[in-house]
């Protein structure tokens, strides 16, 4: 599934490319993703111009002069632009085509993602209950630290909740506590604030090296430019269960918390 890295690496490409761009039509091939395309898109995304390319989560947000698109990329999708449209591809679902000829092509094998219009990006309801931003100023330490208290869920399912902090998916949440040396069954309320001010740091840390890489290509993800991400030859933990461990050699061991896989060194992490 595309998380924030990857969400951020498409943002970051496409950004340049479209602001300012005037949108020519909508060319909807599947409407049938994880909620139906609403067909009045068509006409409300035609004549406008795009204002910019924002993320929440991993949300992506194309503001419009009056409004916004709201996209989700679901479990394998990507976003290219084409400035010379090629073939349409089995599950090329839709295009934001500009005026020029240039389109921006979504495609999506699973068809779980999303496109939708909301005048109030902040109150939509897949939006308003996020939690802070992990590269923002408002995430730390202290703020994990004050949210977890009297919290028995485990540390790992409370760092994906994105009510607490938004973007902090599967891949980043394994390599942050590994690197953080906490385990991921620890309750997140007996974990101490010195603790937490390090996994703050380094779910920062564990996020800026993989944009640095343009994400984690497992199955499906391309960046905006259809490359895969390179951040996967740097995973210490994830999906090496059996295999020793970068620092101490031990195997790494697997265990399923929360419905998710999850990778830890038992050495390494307590």
């Amino acid at each position: 599934m595309p998380e924030l890295p990857e969400v951020e690496t498409t943002r970051r490409a496409l950004a340049p490319l479209i602001g300012g761009q005037r949108i020519a039509e909508l060319r909807i091939r599947e409407p049938r993703l994880r909620w139906p395309i609403d067909p009045a898109l068509v006409s409300t995304a035609a004549g406008h111009v795009i204002a910019g390319l924002e993320r929440r989560g991993k949300y992506l947000l194309l503001e419009l002069d009056e409004g916004c698109l709201l996209i989700h990329l679901g479990m394998s999708g990507s976003l290219r632009y084409l400035m010379h449209p090629e073939t349409i591809r089995k599950h090329d679902h839709y295009d934001i085509e500009l005026v020029g000829g240039a389109v921006v092509r979504y495609n999506d094998p699973r068809r779980f993602g999303c496109l939708k219009y909301t005048s109030d990006p902040a109150s939509h309801p897949l939006l308003s209950a996020l939690g802070p931003e992990p590269l923002g100023d408002d995430f730390g330490g202290d703020y994990l630290w004050r949210r977890s208290r009297g919290r028995q869920t485990s540390i790992k399912s409370f760092i994906m909740n994105g009510q607490i902090v938004v973007g902090v998916g599967n891949i980043y949440a394994n390599e942050a506590l590994f690197r953080a040396g906490i385990h991921p069954k620890r309750p997140a309320g007996r974990i101490s604030r010195q603790r937490y001010q390090e996994l703050a740091l380094q779910i920062r840390a564990v996020l800026e090296d993989a944009l640095e890489s343009g994400g984690t290509t497992l199955r499906d993800f391309v960046g905006a430019d259809g490359r895969p991400g390179y951040f996967r030859q740097s995973l210490a933990v994830y999906e090496r269960d059996g295999q020793p461990c970068p620092r101490s050699g031990h195997p790494i061991r697997r265990a399923v918390i929360g419905q998710r896989a999850s990778y830890y060194c038992p050495a390494c992490q307590r």
